[in-house]
């Protein structure tokens, strides 16, 4: 299943974060609530973990996504959030989809999993993702799976 990435309003694009993005992809998540290893972040951006979409006109970050690697194999959406006046225009399925075609294209990686709440389990639906309880604690988050490629497939 391939990821096609959602079209994204003209004049945004999504690219991997510049170690100079560190701080506004640290701005856009405080602003959506969402937290993320701020010590890790600059490592992160480093291994191509971290994901910005740009408005080109003013190069200002109007989403981030950040990923972790928790397991051999496996992509962790750790956070994924877009400025309160840019949301509902695709750029965060944007985001979420560059990041399974990235785990395609890696042939260590077979699958993107993600955490989250209940009230967003119809993006990530839409983007693929099988979706179930994460836990029987009660809390209502969700988690999703998205496999990328078949066992033993290798990649291409």
């Amino acid at each position: 299943m391939s990821g096609d990435v959602p079209s994204l309003p003209d004049g945004i694009t999504v690219e991997p974060a510049a170690p100079d993005d560190r701080l506004d992809v640290l701005r856009v998540l405080d602003a959506a609530m969402l937290e993320t290893d701020a010590s890790a972040l600059p490592a992160r951006i480093d291994a191509g973990d971290v994901l910005v979409a740009r408005f080109e006109r003013t190069g200002s970050v109007v989403g981030a996504l950040v990923t972790t690697r928790p397991e051999p194999g496996q992509r962790h959406v750790d956070a994924v959030a877009v400025r309160r006046a840019r949301r509902g225009r695709g750029i965060g399925s944007a985001l979420v989809a560059s990041a399974v075609r990235a785990v395609e294209s890696d042939p260590e990686a077979d699958r993107v999993t993600a955490a989250f709440d209940a009230a967003v389990e119809g993006f990530y639906a839409d983007l693929g993702f099988a979706v179930e309880s994460a836990g029987e604690d009660g809390d209502g988050r969700l988690s999703g799976r998205r496999e990328v490629r078949g066992a033993g497939d290798g990649g291409e």
